[in-house]
């Protein structure tokens, strides 16, 4: 994770409490008063869990839950300039938001294609896009966002929404229950918001997007109103969860995790995101473009893929994954690297198997074999999701 400094403006110190080495969102104290167990996450001090964090996994992936989200930045990017200059500091293509409250996931590369970030924009009108970044990243982010804004023609305001808390709830319940919390002439309209779209709602912007593979809404409401929100979502049954349970979810789901399956020194096609980069039109010079076009060009060597343990033990990061002397590549120094590494793994409450996301040699077949404390332990290579929606999508 990156460190993030201490200084705040002025803005931000009116919102968020500092205590120690963590930054706290407006739900801190109720966390703690709830029992939670809390972690720095990114320079945050965050709650893990509630008690059980395969509780809340299941709770998640049965009925609702809520996640406090509100370490993650919000810039809104105003400005008659703000599409041209999306359209140059991302890699997917915001040409594609023509509809209002559309959603689009991209990553921010840097000039080598390695990427400082995966975010999310939304298309609030044709001079407002709202973009959430992740939390270690968020004033990296802002300071990146503001530098090229600076080198930018006229039209480009960068503004951080310190002022804002994030709620995630999410599960087959969970747009009812936040549904019934809205005013009466917004639910319908949230309810019928497709998924990767948003929709204000008074001072808050209801989004139907998430990171944990189910159904539900990320809402965005201004901070002193989380609490009030939170506690009603409590009162109406849904389960109040942690980042552990968020972590298992998202793995299941097969969603990357910044500084984990990706990072600055990868680029995304090794990262399983070729789909997020949009290379027409062929005139839309992005950063990193010239980059991925090289890398492109010469071949990519690496893979990220899905990994399911065929044996007992418990996947990791930062295990080394290899190719097994039975496979032909393993014995052909043309095919390239014979060696990969676990970037994130878990052991998964839904399926009762340890998974795991790994970055492998390209030419990597069914099976690969996974270093587990000096022991060399099959593995089956799979196309993630594992899970989403609550169904299985892998065989077992």
């Amino acid at each position: 994770m990156v460190s993030l400094p201490l200084f705040f403006g002025l803005a931000e110190a009116q919102t968020w409490k500092v205590t120690g080495m963590g930054r706290r969102t407006p739900l801190h104290e109720l966390h703690i008063a709830s029992g939670a167990r809390t972690v720095d996450f990114g320079g945050w001090d965050m709650p893990v869990h509630y008690g059980s964090q395969i509780e809340e996994h299941h709770r998640v992936r049965r009925d609702a839950g809520m996640f406090d989200v509100s370490h993650m930045g919000v810039v809104d990017i105003r400005g008659e300039g703000a599409r041209p200059f999306l359209a140059r500091l991302l890699a997917n293509d915001v040409g594609k938001l023509r509809e209002r409250g559309k959603a689009l996931y991209s990553c921010m590369l840097d000039p080598s294609g390695g990427i400082i970030d995966d975010l999310i924009v939304y298309h609030m009108d044709e001079r407002w896009f709202r973009v959430v970044v992740n939390a270690g990243n968020r004033d990296l982010d802002l300071a990146w966002m503001r530098e090229r804004a600076a080198a930018w023609q006229a039209g480009v305001d960068i503004i951080e929404r310190a002022d804002l808390a994030i709620v995630a709830v999410q599960g087959p319940a969970a747009r009812e229950r936040v549904a019934d919390l809205l005013d009466p002439e917004d639910r319908a309209p949230a309810l019928a918001l497709q998924p990767f779209f948003a929709r204000e709602c008074g001072t808050w912007c209801v989004a139907r997007t998430g990171y944990t593979g189910e159904d539900g809404f990320e809402v965005m409401l201004p901070a002193a109103e989380a609490e009030p929100f939170w506690r009603a979502l409590a009162a109406s049954g849904v389960a109040p969860c942690g980042l552990g349970a968020r972590d298992t979810l998202r793995l299941e789901a097969g969603m990357n995790l910044h500084g984990s399956d990706m990072d600055r020194t990868k680029h995304p096609l090794e990262s399983g995101l070729a789909w997020t980069v949009a290379f027409d039109p062929p005139e839309r010079d992005f950063i990193g473009r010239r980059a991925l076009e090289a890398l492109r060009a010469a071949g990519v060597t690496m893979k990220l893929v899905g990994l399911v343990l065929e044996e007992r033990g418990v996947l990791r990061g930062h295990q080394r994954v290899v190719l097994p002397a039975a496979d032909p590549a393993a014995a052909d120094p043309a095919a390239g690297p014979v060696e990969g590494e676990v970037t994130s793994g878990t052991f998964s409450p839904t399926l009762q198997k340890s998974i795991a996301l790994a970055r492998v040699p390209r030419a990597a077949g069914a099976a690969v074999l996974v270093d587990i404390r000096g022991k060399l332990l099959p593995a089956r290579v799979v196309r993630p999701p594992f899970v989403r929606h609550g169904r299985v999508l892998i065989d077992l």
